[in-house]
């Protein structure tokens, strides 16, 4: 992919740029990263031009937004609330926006488990503690640890790709060549529920994008004490690499800097996992140990909770 050259407006230097449309441009480049997906991608998809994302990732985008802005002010509501998102649909939506609006993320994770309970969307598992999911971005360990994971408690190992594919009836990369990123999603989500219908217990090895629809991570973080497989981004680009993909940075020229953002869009969501292991700079021997003691741990905590 060729390098894009930084977008420049009519009249940068001459004038700051808006804070808004930074904003609207940072919060593109972290959606994007989340996906994983190159500029180049998200403008095929779009159906719009790659310069176009480049401005708007820049902070140059289209300026109509900032009357927007200034009706959003003038009406004193957020910008969101004159968009008419979902949490502007009702009174009830408000209130709860209202309830919640700058809590921590502690608090909001009790929250969500609350509510979860409380609409049977979430109920506990009793199973949960005998599912081991592990998350992370490729090249993280998952495959290579989750198999011995599995071997030394005894359980089935489940890669969650072979069973998309199962699913599927092709290939991931027939997936998002012939039908797309959403149909990808659907199918993700229907092998993670089979998954977890099938097996009682089970070590799970999860693609890196999962966290990508929050249906679906819901549905992990419900059913299986999950782990973040923590790497530095260098670790992670080394052990790509030493598999021969480089997937999802084929033919870019800045490899590392996606896959830098990729990581940064997603960690937030990863970091919602049970327990995280690091396994930077570790020998296999010593990132397994340090799984397995986290495992136990966390399994242990579940069960505990389960007695109550």
């Amino acid at each position: 992919m060729n390098a894009t050259p930084e977008p420049q407006s009519a009249n940068e230097g001459s004038a700051p740029r808006s804070p808004l449309l930074l904003a609207i441009g940072e919060r593109t480049r972290s959606l994007r990263a989340r996906r994983g997906l190159t500029r180049r991608a998200l403008a095929e998809a779009a159906d719009v031009s790659e310069r176009h994302i480049a401005n708007l990732e820049h902070g140059t985008g289209n300026a109509s937004i900032l009357v927007l802005q200034q009706i959003a002010n003038a009406l004193q509501c957020a910008l969101t609330e004159l968009l008419g998102d979902v949490t502007t649909s009702s009174p009830e939506w408000l209130l709860i926006r209202e309830l919640l609006e700058n809590r921590s993320e502690a608090d909001l994770r009790r929250v969500r488990i609350a509510v979860g309970q409380l609409l049977g969307t979430d109920p506990a598992d009793p199973l949960r503690s005998r599912r081991i999911a592990l998350v992370g971005l490729r090249g993280a360990g998952k495959s290579t640890l989750g198999r011995m994971l599995a071997e030394a408690l005894d359980m089935p190992f489940v890669e969650l790709n072979v069973e998309i594919e199962r699913v599927a009836g092709c290939s991931v990369q027939e997936i998002h060549g012939l039908y797309g990123t959403n149909a990808y999603r659907r199918y993700e989500r229907r092998a993670l529920e089979e998954t977890i219908q099938l097996y009682g217990e089970a070590v799970i090895a999860t693609p890196g994008g999962i966290v990508s629809d929050p249906a679906t991570f819901n549905e992990l973080l419900t059913h299986c004490t999950t782990v973040w497989l923590q790497a530095a981004p260098e670790e992670h680009m080394a052990r790509v690499v030493a598999q021969g993909d480089t997937r999802p940075m084929a033919d870019s020229r800045e490899a590392m800097e996606d896959l830098k953002r990729i990581l940064e869009g997603r960690a937030a969501f990863y970091s919602k996992a049970d327990t995280i292991v690091d396994t930077s700079d570790k020998p296999l021997a010593e990132a397994f140990a340090a799984l397995r003691e986290a495992v136990v741990a966390a399994t242990s905590a579940q069960q505990a909770l389960i007695g109550q």
